[in-house]
C-alpha cells in the first residue's frame, strides 16, 4: 500500500509528519515523500529539512494521497505540475486526504467541488474559491476524501483514515503505541474555546508573517 507525501517549499512540518507516523505503523504500508525534485525540501520555519525520495512523476498512482499545508501553499496553488499530479492521483487513489491548508491545494486541483471541507481556522473561508462547503470540524470525511483542520489534527485524521482501512483495533493500537493521549495544559485549541484576546493575538502574528 503506497502512501505519497507530497511536499513543496515552507510546508508545515508537524502537517506531514503527524500523519506519516500514525501511516508507516499499518502494515504493508510504504510512505515515499515527493517534490518537485528528490532531495530536501524546507519547512515554514526554515529550520528544517524533509528529504523528498522521489519526483511527483515517479509515484503517479499511490493507494493514499496525504497533502500537508503551510505558509507556502499559496505559491504553489496554480502550480500545475503539482496541482497536475494531486488531480490524477485522485483519479485511482483508495483515500485523498489533507492536512490544514493542504485542503486548499486538493481544492484548486479540483477534488473538493461539492464537498465539506476543513482547514487551518485562519484560511478556512477560502474553500469556498474552489466549491467546497467551509465547515469547522476538526476532521471531515466525504467519500474517500478526508481533510483535517490545523497542524495537530492530521494525527486524529491519520487515525480516522487507518480505522476506516484496516478497523478501529488497528487505529487503537497504533494510538496507544505512539502514546497519543492528549492532555494540553490549556483548553484553547480552536477559536471556539479561546479568549477574544488570544484568537486576536494569533491574528495579528499571522499578518505580519504575509
Amino acid at each position: 500500500m503506497n502512501v505519497a507525501i507530497p511536499l513543496y517549499d515552507r510546508f508545515t512540518a508537524l502537517d506531514a509528519v503527524g500523519p506519516y507516523e500514525v501511516l508507516q505503523r499499518v502494515p504493508g504500508a510504504k510512505v515515499t515523500w515527493l517534490a518537485h525534485e528528490p532531495g530536501p525540501v524546507g519547512t515554514d520555519t526554515g529550520q528544517l529539512h524533509l528529504v523528498a525520495d522521489a519526483a511527483f512523476e515517479d509515484l503517479p498512482d499511490p493507494e493514499i494521497i496525504v497533502v500537508p499545508g503551510g505558509t507556502g501553499t499559496d505559491d504553489f496553488l496554480d502550480d500545475e505540475r503539482l496541482l497536475g499530479w494531486i488531480r490524477r492521483a485522485h483519479e485511482t487513489s483508495e483515500w485523498t486526504t489533507s492536512v490544514c491548508t493542504g485542503s486548499l491545494l486538493l481544492g484548486a486541483a479540483g477534488v473538493l467541488d461539492g464537498l465539506d471541507a476543513t482547514c487551518h481556522w485562519l484560511d478556512l473561508q477560502d474553500l469556498e474559491r474552489y466549491g467546497a462547503q467551509p465547515t469547522e470540524r476538526r476532521v471531515v470525511e466525504q467519500g474517500k476524501v478526508i481533510t483535517a483542520a490545523g497542524v495537530s489534527s492530521g494525527i486524529d485524521m491519520a487515525l480516522t483514515l487507518v480505522a476506516n482501512m484496516s478497523g478501529p483495533e488497528v487505529a487503537q493500537a497504533i494510538q496507544l503505541g505512539i502514546e497519543y493521549d492528549p492532555q494540553p495544559p490549556f483548553d484553547s485549541g480552536s477559536t471556539a474555546k479561546a479568549a477574544p484576546e488570544i484568537v486576536e493575538l494569533v491574528r495579528s502574528v499571522a499578518a505580519a508573517r504575509t
